[in-house]
């Protein structure tokens, strides 16, 4: 079964490739299949941009569809830059800009609080979409470490840890990262319905894990 993931974005391809390991399943992604539209993400949440992005390519390429969006929600900027972390410092998306203003919004501010959210939407052919969701909380600090990941990864430090998740390795990442959970989820929801290859979502929907 082919499964598209509705990204071009290489390091999130790569993560849900690691994460979201099926068998039996071909990962194709966005990069792969010129002549798919761009996704406007104009959605005021993650989820609204989620389920927008896979039902859009699901229709489009007759393939199911794996999508994410996800981002840093900061409690003292009464959770900015959430849908917007990824142009920030405005467009073209520029992490070091991103970065830099993050560090200039929270000058001299005490609460530092932060967590990165991730809504995965998994939509089948006909754009009937399901979604699931995870949060890494953790910190923000005053001067960027580490060189791996991308994003805001330099000046995040999730809850029990010490390193950034620029200074972990992608196992020790993926492991408490919120796309992390969020896949970890996904596959649990998910991955028995799509080993079964099926056309379209069963009516009713998929139950969730435990059910």
């Amino acid at each position: 079964m082919k499964i598209l993931i509705a990204s071009r974005n290489a390091h999130k391809i790569r993560e849900i490739r690691e994460i979201f390991a099926l068998p039996a399943v071909e990962w194709v992604s966005a990069a792969d299949m010129p002549g798919l539209p761009d996704v406007e993400e104009d959605g005021d949440t993650f989820e609204a941009n989620a389920v927008l992005k896979a039902t859009t390519l699901a229709k489009a390429s007759g393939l199911w569809a794996l999508a994410d969006d996800s981002g840093l929600e900061v409690a003292a900027l009464g959770n900015a830059p959430g849908v917007h972390s990824a142009r920030y410092a405005g467009e073209p998306c520029d992490h070091a800009a991103n970065n830099a203003k993050l560090l200039a919004a929270l000058d001299g501010v005490a609460d530092r609080r932060a967590r990165f959210r991730c809504v995965a939407a998994l939509s089948d052919p006909s754009g009937r979409a399901e979604t699931v969701s995870g949060a890494c909380p953790g910190h923000i600090i005053e001067v960027r470490r580490g060189t791996a990941g991308f994003g805001y990864d330099p000046l995040f430090v999730p809850d029990g840890h010490d390193q950034t998740f620029a200074e972990m390795g992608d196992e020790a990442k993926n492991a408490i990262s919120h796309r992390g959970r969020a896949m970890t989820l996904a596959q649990r929801r998910w991955g028995a319905l799509l080993a079964s290859a099926p056309s379209r979502f069963p009516e009713g929907g998929t139950p969730p894990p435990g059910a």
